[in-house]
């Protein structure tokens, strides 16, 4: 799995994050209840679920008239078992590295 890390997200990193704590809380969300959880309007939670969308935790679908987004499950699992395996190769790592040091 491919990751990428951008620097600069600021305030967009925050909203962005912010969107997916709530679909992730309250599960699937139109556009116009998500901009009430945010401090942005409707045209920056748009966009905002765009480029999540393009980076995958989300998507979107019709509902009638209404665009509703959800979190992406299956995406979301490949993401927690890489940052699993990441995890346990830090831990092997840090046991190695304690081995080097002197004991106090």
């Amino acid at each position: 799995m491919k990751v990428t890390f951008r620097r600069g997200l600021g305030v967009r990193g925050k909203a962005r994050l912010g969107l997916v704590a709530r679909l992730s809380a309250r599960g699937p969300e139109s556009i116009a209840g998500l901009a009430g959880s945010v401090d942005v309007s409707r045209q920056a939670v748009t966009k905002h679920l765009h480029v999540l969308s393009d980076a995958g935790p989300v998507r979107g679908f019709r509902r009638g008239r209404q665009h509703i987004w959800e979190l992406e499950p299956g995406r979301l699992a490949k993401a927690r078992d890489y940052l699993e395996r990441i995890d346990a190769q830090w831990d092997v790592a840090l046991e190695r590295l304690e081995q080097f040091l002197p004991d106090e």
